[in-house]
């Protein structure tokens, strides 16, 4: 035997020989009883469909079988009990008659509050200032989406990169779960460089440097610059490179810093400022130049993982050209923004509301040459037709007003305009507005919106019509007294795991002359 086997192996890889395989599918079984036992005490209504939806007549793929359970299992913890599991599953078939009867009992456990939060990791960053950003209580009901929330929040951190939520396997003597959260560091430097480019706006740079931990407590330092080619509003064009000169270029450069649970306490400290030249409008429009430097000394209170009030104090020095003529403006100020955030992603939300108001009060008791009060408020809102969020309805409404000054001692970055790929697309950056002598001027007040459709076709393919408005008036009063922009247009969407990659392709549907008849936006994110 043991020769036989010798000479059989001289054999061995001389040839592919080849190999088919057949299968044989049988008839597609299915679920002729379902029965589900647990303490009826728990759903004395019935278990819902979000729950647990099989049901007789349903395919008996084990697929569905296991997703099933787990779908159960969650129903219980999202209801305040974490120990829940499946403690036996009986699968029954009837070959004869093509069925299973399907059994399930689960134990759902004691209901618990959450425990003693512990945070640990090996990196650099304190975990003291860890626990700033974690708003559980000892005792309140266990939810796993407070759960979901606190990551959310610890993960606001810029030098936390990987975030850990361990829950015990067994409650403490107060009927409490403990809770462990494991946290690792992003890498403390990082620089960027991107690009972008608009068929109305012209092309643009950026690039950034960042520390995410300078003293090691999670303090950020964020560096930025950015150029762009500009429009010209003087009636002449830029043939070529020979013909740019250097006020054909715009630029900003910002500084950021941000120290994170000041004092130990939910509170950040918020130090920036930032310099600007922009010129926005076109050769037939008009438009406007802004040369501003603007400081920044606030503190921002986080009163929950969703909820959180800047307040802090603004030196802006400005001047500024149009149609109304020339301004030099110096500005010193409270401002107050208020922020509410229940969204599951900051790039491509599929489910939740975003508000935010923001009040800026400038007064000549404090400094400044003018007497202004800024308000603007706006919010956004997105629902999913369906578990896995391939249909999205997508809704956003904005609206500010001005009080105080005249709006032609206004520096031209107060006053409201309205147009671009965040206003309403289709239009160039900041040229729907009032208008005087054929030329934008801005205006005191603005109310604009956006609707869209977000439909995923693929993993990683998305489709997104939409539609924008927007109006600004002479009058502090938002309204549609003045021209009133619309804009409606088809996006594409690569979705990564990053975020997704958007391209969209817009016209305005009521344009003036000097509008262009489609622009083009490339960027990373929804447009809100």
């Amino acid at each position: 035997m043991a020769l036989a086997a010798q000479r059989a192996d001289k054999f061995r890889n001389r040839s592919i020989i080849p190999i088919a395989i057949i299968a044989r599918l049988g008839p597609t079984f299915k679920l002729r009883t379902v029965d589900v036992d647990y303490p009826r005490d728990q759903a004395p209504q019935g278990l819902p469909i979000r729950a647990f939806a099989l049901k007789p007549g349903d395919p008996a793929a084990s697929a569905n079988l296991r997703a099933a359970q787990l779908k159960l299992v969650d129903w219980f913890r999202s209801h305040g009990h974490p120990l829940a599991k499946i403690a036996d599953v009986k699968a029954t078939v009837d070959h004869a008659a093509g069925a299973m009867d399907f059994r399930l009992r689960v134990e759902p456990g004691p209901k618990a509050g959450i425990g003693a939060v512990t945070i640990s990791g090996d990196g650099a960053v304190d975990p003291r200032v860890v626990a700033t950003h974690v708003y559980l209580k000892e005792g309140e009901p266990y939810s796993p989406e407070r759960l979901a929330l606190t990551k959310t929040s610890i993960a606001k951190i810029p030098a936390i990169g990987g975030i850990r939520i361990r829950e015990a396997d067994k409650l403490d003597a107060n009927g409490n779960l403990p809770v462990f959260i494991d946290v690792t560091d992003r890498p403390r430097h990082a620089v960027g460089l991107s690009a972008k480019y608009s068929t109305v706006d012209g092309p643009g740079i950026s690039g950034y440097y960042e520390d995410r931990n300078i003293f090691g407590g999670g303090e950020r330092l964020r560096l930025e610059a950015s150029a762009s080619l500009l429009q010209r509003i003087d009636g002449t064009s830029s043939s070529g490179f020979n013909n740019l000169h250097a006020s054909d270029f715009g630029a900003r450069f910002t500084g950021t810093f941000i120290k994170p649970g000041l004092f130990g306490t939910p509170n950040d400290l918020l130090i920036e400022a930032t310099a600007f030249r922009e010129r926005v409008g076109n050769n037939v429009l008009g438009g406007y130049t802004d040369d501003t430097v603007r400081g920044t000394l606030g503190v921002v209170h986080r009163f929950s993982e969703t909820a959180s009030l800047q307040g802090g104090i603004q030196v802006e020095q400005s001047r500024s050209q149009d149609v109304l003529g020339r301004v030099d403006a110096t500005l010193v100020g409270f401002t107050a923004t208020g922020r509410y955030d229940t969204t599951d992603n900051p790039l491509d939300p599929t489910r939740g509301v975003r508000l935010a108001a923001t009040v800026n009060a400038y007064s000549k008791l404090m400094g400044s040459t003018i007497d202004l009060f800024e308000g603007r408020v706006s919010g956004s809102a997105y629902y999913a037709l369906d578990e896995q969020a391939d249909y999205v309805l997508a809704g956003r409404l904005a609206a500010g007003s001005l009080a105080g000054a005249p709006l032609a001692d206004i520096p031209d970055s107060h006053r409201f305009f309205a147009g671009g790929g965040g206003s309403v697309r289709g239009y160039g950056f900041n040229t729907i507005s009032p208008m005087m002598f054929g030329q934008i001027t801005g205006g005191s007040s603005l109310i604009e919106g956006s609707a869209e459709v977000r439909v995923r076709i693929t993993p990683t393919i998305g489709l997104v019509p939409f539609v924008d408005f927007g109006s600004v008036s002479r009058s502090s009063l938002p309204g549609f007294s003045d021209y009133v922009g619309y804009g409606a247009g088809l996006g594409l969407r690569y979705l990564t795991p990053v975020g997704p990659i958007r391209l969209d392709v817009a016209t305005p549907l009521n344009p003036r002359p000097g509008d262009s008849r489609y622009a083009i936006y490339v960027s990373i994110g929804q447009a809100f």
